[in-house]
């Protein structure tokens, strides 16, 4: 067992090596908090959005943050399943979150996408980071774990931008 909680590791038969194991644990916390803050963040969103597409926003932004909800579930599960100790206050999440914090003097709904989009971006290149990283690790499942995540976050993503079409913004 290490003495970093967010790699500690209890006994547990998987067939993985204890270093192994840390490591992808260490990587899923930490994916786990940007998740986590990034769920926060797309829900500050739905909660304030204004402007001629607030509805269609709301419901969009809702919708985002659900998906970021059952993730977070998902991810701190595989934390477990591998004998570690999922680690996802939100003190936690946003001090090892990779995203900036959210702007809080924004109303109008294209700011609100833009903000996301330059959320979702980081977010989904950590994802592809973390796929490698899992693979090179000899962790098929957490790779793939990873690859079912970076496939809607790419969709959401392309779903910001669309909104920010022919916007000098993008």
């Amino acid at each position: 067992m290490t003495t970093n909680h967010k790699q500690r590791l209890y006994p547990t038969r998987i067939d993985m090596p204890a270093a192994t194991r840390s490591e992808i644990v260490g990587l899923l916390n930490a994916t786990l908090a940007t998740t986590l803050d990034l769920k926060t963040q797309v829900k500050q969103a739905h909660w304030n959005v204004k402007g001629m597409d607030f509805y269609q926003l709301h419901l969009l932004f809702d919708e985002m943050a659900t998906e970021l909800d059952d993730y977070v579930d998902t991810i701190a599960e595989r934390v477990t399943a591998l004998g570690g100790l999922a680690v996802g206050t939100a003190r936690t999440a946003a001090a090892d979150s990779i995203l900036p914090e959210f702007p809080f003097d924004i109303l109008d709904g294209k700011e609100y996408v833009t903000a996301l989009a330059d959320r979702y971006a980081p977010y989904a290149q950590h994802l592809r980071v973390a796929i490698d990283k899992a693979g090179e690790l000899g962790d098929a499942d957490t790779a793939d774990l990873y690859t079912e995540i970076s496939r809607t976050i790419d969709k959401r993503l392309w779903f910001l931008e669309a909104h920010l079409q022919g916007s000098a913004k993008l």
